[in-house]
């Protein structure tokens, strides 16, 4: 009898062990199979972004980019451009408007080829995009990119969803009354403010347009760039849409013209301390036009845009930092003290109003801050510095 019931018990272990053995093979063999699923979602993605390639050149800090012919960047994969071989001629790239290319590169040495190895850039007729890789777009995914997308401080307003502690803001910002703007640009001050792996520090430009918006600044986003390095960089948010630079699903972004510069591109506060940025309506094509030192980037269809022109302008800092982290430092660190010599700085601050003239005064403004414990904003009009409408900010961040 003892037997017999050893025999059953030892029948039933094994029957159990096999069972435990075949979920177990189950699970790795699912695990596999989702792995390669998501390898191969990667892979199809790469080849979306990184489009082949005329040429491969690097930047002064050796980071690879595509010399991608123009026609061929991501931007006109979207279905609004499927029929791009009839241009406004401001959307032809420069190259082809200004003349031989002995004179481009020439203009391109004067301009932006000290930021190549090269001293030039890529060929005419081609633009500049940084070849991404696996371990890039695994960081994004892993790090949760998402919740880390640049906002603008009205989204309680727009997207009360997303309303949140974990992105912060010191900006002076047009007031809420109903306006058209057509544009807005700054000179900004560029610093390096020391954040963790999964914080992100910026100051920017943001042109709200209704519910969607375009942003164009310098920003230290480990999540996007690894290491702590500042960055040019451009965000769009359209058509349901967000994406950093030309990496948009569908070609949503923006679209590139030169030669010898592109949004993603190392800037060293040692060697350039401020630049110019302006985000430019155009007048006949209704096209959204990015200008960094006074040269024409690239442009925003405006097909993109629900609506056809801006209703709100912001400049300033913006910081993101995961919940259980402190808030990192926004500008140089420091708390303003209304002197632009030693604060964080956005001065000459301008909007093109709704006739398409340039206002330089800017008199319609408020300053705001969510957090005035970690970062403070102070926003003036006074002439004295010779600096137009003056915006100083930014703050260590939470300790």
């Amino acid at each position: 009898m003892a037997f017999g019931f050893f025999a059953m018990w030892f029948i039933l272990l094994c029957i159990c062990c096999s069972l435990m053995i075949s979920y177990n093979h189950g699970i790795v063999e699912a695990a596999g199979t989702l792995k390669n699923v998501e390898d191969l979602d990667t892979e199809q993605e790469l080849k979306i972004i990184n489009k082949p390639a005329v040429k491969l050149i690097k930047s002064i800090d050796g980071e690879r980019y595509g010399c991608v012919d123009f026609c061929k960047q991501p931007g006109f994969d979207h279905p609004s451009m499927m029929n791009h071989t009839v241009f406004h001629d401001k959307m032809r790239m420069i190259s082809y408007l200004e003349g031989s290319r002995k004179h481009r590169e020439k203009l391109s040495k004067q301009n932006f080829g000290h930021l190549w190895e090269n001293g030039v850039g890529c060929p005419i007729g081609t633009v500049p995009i940084r070849r991404v890789t696996k371990m890039d777009l695994l960081r994004l995914k892993t790090l949760g990119a998402d919740k880390s997308n640049p906002r603008g401080s009205w989204n309680n307003a727009f997207e009360p969803m997303l309303s949140s502690n974990d992105h912060h803001f010191a900006v002076t910002r047009t007031k809420r009354e109903p306006k058209i703007y057509n544009g807005a640009g700054m000179r900004v001050a560029i610093f390096t403010p020391l954040v963790g792996p999964n914080q992100i520090s910026s100051t920017r430009l943001h042109v709200q347009i209704g519910s969607e918006f375009i942003q164009a600044g310098w920003t230290v986003n480990p999540l996007l760039y690894q290491g702590v390095t500042t960055r040019l960089f451009v965000f769009t948010n359209a058509g349901g849409h967000q994406c950093y630079h030309s990496r948009c699903p569908d070609g949503a972004g923006m679209i590139l013209v030169r030669e010898d510069i592109a949004p993603g591109i190392p800037l060293d506060p040692q060697n350039v301390q401020a630049i110019d940025i302006a985000i430019i309506k155009d007048q006949s094509s209704g096209n959204w036009y990015l200008y960094v030192s006074n040269e024409e980037i690239g442009f925003w269809p405006a097909s993109r845009f629900k609506e056809s022109s801006g209703t709100g302008v912001e400049w300033g800092g913006e910081v993101y930092s995961p919940l259980s982290s402190p808030s990192p430092p926004m500008g140089n660190g420091r708390f303003p003290v209304g002197n632009p010599h030693y604060d964080s700085y956005i001065r000459d601050i301008s909007i093109i109003d709704e006739n398409y003239k340039t206002d330089n005064t800017v008199g319609n403004t408020e300053s705001y801050t969510d957090n005035s414990h970690g970062y403070k904003v102070r926003d003036s009009t006074e002439t004295w510095w010779k600096v137009g409408h003056l915006v100083v900010y930014g703050g260590p961040g939470k300790i």
